[in-house]
């Protein structure tokens, strides 16, 4: 029994025929040309980034790792482009007038995406100055933590608490990098009134010997501590400051580790670290007129009313 489908596969002629199967044939081959540019430029892509990866310095191997991968992707958009366009074109489509559509509609649609184009903009060139890496320790947008990943559009960061944070890359104004070259793990350690600065200096700087001699710390530590100083009169303590330099992302690890042996070292030696306390004093003028500073005591002790001083 005939139907409408079988009728209407007679109608075709052999001609029609032969031209789908030149289309298909030219969509065919357009695919499998675009598979092979695309494993070729893969394959060349990632043997010349190997090549710079040997030769390149410890610092440079996030930076092309980040670069190959961004570029990468984008080889991949282009050549799909690319791709939809020719088959378009077999299929007898006219690509001008689509461009011509697609340019009125970019620039519609550019009013209102205005912070997209921004976003990619600023993730191109956080990219060519070299600003941020993966694996990068970085303070940005206000948020602190490990580079885990950079596009054009966005970068997604991961804090000391594990929660992952996907800053935009436009909202990206200035970028605090801890990852480059060195660090300087910065300390401030208070010390009671009472106390010498000059002892607790000295036992700083002991401190500050052993740590570089030890097997963990050492290698960390590019410098003997330096003492700036006293930095403060604080409430209850006098604030002296110092620091190491060190490898970079190692601050952390080397301020902790000083602490800790700093606190043994001032026991020790019998150094006070004070807590904080109140200090009242009734205060009297030049001419020492002032009225006596009277103290009660509880209910059932023996306290006498004490002058001031």
């Amino acid at each position: 029994m005939d139907t409408p489908l079988l009728d209407a596969v007679r109608s075709i002629s052999v001609r029609d025929w032969l031209a789908l199967g030149q289309v298909l044939l030219r969509i065919t081959l357009i695919v499998v040309a675009a598979w092979a540019v695309s494993r070729v430029g893969n394959r060349m892509f990632r043997m010349i980034l190997a090549r710079l990866l040997r030769a390149a310095s410890e610092d440079r191997v996030d930076r092309l790792e980040t670069l190959g991968r961004v570029f990468g992707n984008g080889l991949s958009v282009v050549i799909s482009l690319v791709v939809g366009m020719l088959m378009l074109d077999v299929l007898g489509i006219s690509v001008a007038p689509i461009l011509a559509t697609a340019g009125v509609v970019g620039i519609a649609v550019g009013f209102g995406a205005q912070s997209l184009i921004k976003d990619y903009f600023n993730g191109f060139f956080l990219l060519v100055d070299d600003q941020l890496r993966q694996g990068d320790i970085v303070q940005i947008a206000g948020i602190d933590g490990g580079v885990e990943k950079v596009t054009l559009r966005y970068v997604r960061l991961r804090d000391y608490e594990g929660n992952v944070h996907f800053v935009p890359a436009g909202q990206i104004g200035i970028v605090t990098n801890r990852s480059r070259d060195f660090a300087f793990a910065v300390i401030d350690i208070g010390i009671a009134y009472r106390e010498s600065v000059e002892a607790a200096i000295e036992v700083m700087r002991a401190v500050g010997r052993e740590m570089r001699a030890d097997e963990a710390f050492g290698p960390s530590i590019l410098e003997d501590l330096e003492i700036a100083g006293v930095n403060e009169w604080a409430g209850s303590a006098i604030v002296i400051r110092c620091r190491f330099k060190v490898k970079a992302m190692q601050q952390w690890g080397v301020r902790r580790g000083f602490l800790q042996r700093l606190k043994a070292a001032f026991d020790a030696h019998g150094i006070e670290i004070p807590y904080p306390h109140l200090t009242v004093y009734a205060g009297e003028p030049k001419q020492g007129t002032a009225p006596a500073f009277n103290v009660r005591g509880l209910p059932g002790t023996a306290v006498n009313e004490l002058p001031h001083r």
